[in-house]
């Protein structure tokens, strides 16, 4: 699968920094505008559509997704009964990178999905490299043991200990592991993307 890499110049698009990553948040406080030939002084106005697919675009590459990855989560999602919007941001965030993201054992979800997908990363005790691997409440994921002594796992476990962590993870100080206590409730489903606009795209 191709390799999605989100730049700074998809932050200025969507007005808001993707990713971690400083030079982002320096690009967009540069250039606080959408990039184009008109700059700052572009007054286009964005239709209801429009709206909606720019919420649907930040999404996806928050989340590090392309378009066929997000619109089978949200077909998914549809089926069940519930309300959609929640159970779309609760299906992102128990992604498995996402999780590895969260928990401090990477700075940024790509730099998490490649410690996935380079099989450092197990859930219960067994190896798992798919980024889109679906984590549940109970599961535990963990730095596998012979990983540790490789690269910066060391100063890694004293950061990822002192994380604020969401309400649906628990991480003991100084350990690689992670233990998945529950999903995303309240005010942990506000994302800075509007979920009922993407809802109102894929139910047009």
């Amino acid at each position: 699968m191709k390799k999605l890499k989100v730049t700074a110049k998809q932050s200025r698009r969507e007005g808001i920094v993707l990713t971690d990553a400083n030079k982002h948040a320096k690009a967009l406080a540069r250039r606080p505008y959408a990039p184009g030939v008109h700059g700052p002084d572009s007054r286009t106005r964005m239709t209801d559509y429009g709206k909606q697919l720019r919420e649907k675009q930040k999404a996806k590459r928050i989340y590090g997704l392309n378009e066929r990855q997000f619109s089978n989560i949200f077909a998914e999602v549809k089926k069940k009964r519930g309300n959609t919007a929640e159970m779309l941001i609760q299906t992102l965030e128990s992604r498995l990178d996402n999780v590895v993201f969260r928990a401090g054992l990477a700075k940024t979800r790509p730099a998490a999905r490649q410690t996935v997908s380079h099989a450092h990363i197990e859930v219960n005790g067994k190896k798992v490299n798919v980024p889109s691997y679906r984590v549940r409440p109970g599961d535990v994921v963990a730095v596998r043991e012979h990983k540790k002594k490789k690269g910066n796992w060391t100063q890694t476990a004293e950061t990822a200990g002192k994380k604020d962590l969401p309400s649906w993870l628990s991480m003991e100080p100084g350990m690689l592991a992670v233990k998945v206590t529950g999903k995303p409730e309240g005010t942990e489903l506000q994302q800075p993307f509007d979920t009922k606009l993407i809802v109102e795209f894929y139910s047009r």
